[in-house]
C-alpha cells in the first residue's frame, strides 16, 4: 500500500502542472536546439571527494648528472627534452690534470628518460658538487591531490580516482590511491594523497594542474541522473523530462537532490525510473517558454480531438460554439469519451482518496 501511495504522490506534480511548465516544440526546433536526453535509473552510485593538485615526478625516477673530477666542459651533446637511454653519451669534461692535450672524461646517462634540464655549456668550469643535467622517467608519474583535512579521514589506500588535467581537456586518467602524506599541511589545511598514473603517451608533465574525483563510497540502487540535466539555483532545482505522450514536448519538473559526483547527482524526489531527462538544451528550453507549438495543437494532434488553450478537453458546447464562430478548430468528438491520460489521473486521484480514508480509519481503530 505504501508503494502505491508513493507512486501516486510522485505523480501529483504532473497533475498540478500548468501549461507554462510544459515546453512544446516541433521536430525542427528540437534539432536546432540540439536537445539530448538520458534515462533516470537506479544503479550503483559513487560518492566522491573533489580535490585540486598537480603532477610530479615519481620518487626514484629522477637522476642528476655530475662529474667526479674538476675541469671544464669540453663537449655538450645533450639537449633539453631529449629522450635518452641508459649509458648514452651526454658530454665530455676536460680534466685539470696536466697533459698535452689534457685528459678528458666521458659522462653518460645514469638512467633512461627525458632530459629535463641542461645547466652546462661548452667551456664552463665543472666541479664535483655541480648539477650538470637532470633526467626524469615519466612512464609513470605521481599525481598529488590536496585533500581538505576534514575529508581526509575517508581516504583509504587502493581507492580509485578520476583525474582531469587542465592542460588536457577531455582526457580522464584513472589511478588508485598509493599512499597518504605523513604530515598535514597546516597552512593550507590539506592532506596530500598520491596516485601513481601510467603515462605511456607522455602527455602528463610535472607541474600540470589537476582535478581529482576520489571515490570513497558506493551505494546500490540509487536513483541518479547526469549532472548536466540539473537547472535552476541552489534553492529551486528542476529538470526537463520528455513527455511520455506528446512528441517533442518537455515537462519542467522540480526535483530534490542528494549527493553528487563528477558525473551524476542523486535524485531524492521528483522523478521515476525510466524518465528521459534533458541533458543538452535545457537552458534553451528555459528560454523557450511554451515553444513554437501550442499545447492545444499538440494535444489535438496526439489524441485526435479538440482541446482548449489550457490543455483541457473541449465540451460539446465549446465545440459547437467554435464551429459557429468559424474557428475551424473542431473534430468529431464524443464529449463522454475520456482519453487515457484523463482516465489515469481521475482513477489515480480516486485511489489516492481511498487510501487516505483507509489510513484515517486505521489510525482511529488503533487509537481505540
Amino acid at each position: 500500500m505504501r508503494n502505491i501511495a508513493f507512486l501516486l504522490f510522485s505523480c501529483l506534480p504532473l497533475l498540478g502542472m500548468a501549461a507554462s511548465d510544459r515546453v512544446i516544440l516541433d521536430k525542427e526546433s528540437v534539432g536546432n536546439l540540439g536537445i539530448q536526453t538520458a534515462t533516470a535509473d537506479e544503479a550503483t552510485f559513487e560518492e566522491t571527494i573533489f580535490a585540486l593538485g598537480h603532477i610530479d615526478v615519481l620518487p626514484g625516477k629522477r637522476a642528476v648528472l655530475s662529474s667526479r673530477i674538476p675541469g671544464r666542459a669540453y663537449s655538450v651533446l645533450a639537449l633539453p627534452n631529449q629522450e635518452v637511454a641508459e649509458g648514452d653519451e651526454l658530454m665530455w669534461v676536460e680534466s685539470r690534470q696536466p697533459g698535452d692535450p689534457p685528459p678528458t672524461v666521458k659522462l653518460s646517462a645514469p638512467m633512461a628518460g627525458l632530459i629535463s634540464r641542461v645547466d652546462i655549456a661548452v667551456g664552463q668550469p665543472v666541479s664535483p658538487d655541480q648539477s650538470l643535467m637532470e633526467i626524469v622517467d615519466l612512464d609513470v608519474v605521481e599525481a598529488l591531490a590536496k585533500v581538505p583535512q576534514d575529508l581526509a579521514g575517508k581516504l583509504k589506500v587502493g581507492q580509485m580516482a578520476r583525474i582531469r588535467v587542465t592542460a588536457l581537456p577531455g582526457e580522464v586518467f584513472e589511478a588508485k590511491l598509493a599512499h597518504l602524506a605523513a604530515y598535514a599541511d597546516e597552512q593550507s589545511g590539506t592532506m596530500e594523497a598520491a596516485f601513481h598514473v601510467k603515462n605511456e603517451a607522455g602527455l602528463l608533465r610535472p607541474g600540470m594542474r589537476t582535478e581529482f574525483s576520489i571515490v570513497v563510497e558506493q551505494r546500490k540502487n540509487v536513483m541518479s541522473i547526469p549532472v548536466e540535466a540539473v537547472l535552476g539555483d541552489a534553492a529551486h532545482r528542476h529538470v526537463y523530462v520528455a513527455d511520455f505522450e506528446l512528441p517533442d514536448a518537455f515537462a519542467k519538473i522540480p526535483v530534490t537532490l542528494g549527493a553528487s559526483n563528477d558525473k551524476r547527482v542523486e535524485v531524492l524526489s521528483g522523478l521515476l525510473p525510466g524518465d528521459e531527462v534533458v541533458i543538452r538544451g535545457g537552458y534553451a528550453l528555459d528560454a523557450a517558454g511554451r515553444g513554437t507549438v501550442s499545447l492545444r495543437e499538440a494535444l489535438d494532434a496526439a489524441h485526435g480531438h479538440p482541446h482548449n488553450e489550457d490543455g483541457t478537453e473541449m465540451t460539446a458546447e465549446q465545440i459547437a460554439a467554435a464551429e459557429a464562430s468559424g474557428d475551424g478548430h473542431h473534430h468529431d468528438h464524443d464529449s463522454s469519451d475520456w482519453n487515457s491520460l484523463t482516465l489515469f489521473f481521475a482513477s489515480s486521484t480516486g485511489l489516492l482518496l481511498l487510501l487516505l480514508v483507509v489510513q484515517s480509519w486505521n489510525r482511529r481503530k488503533a487509537a481505540c
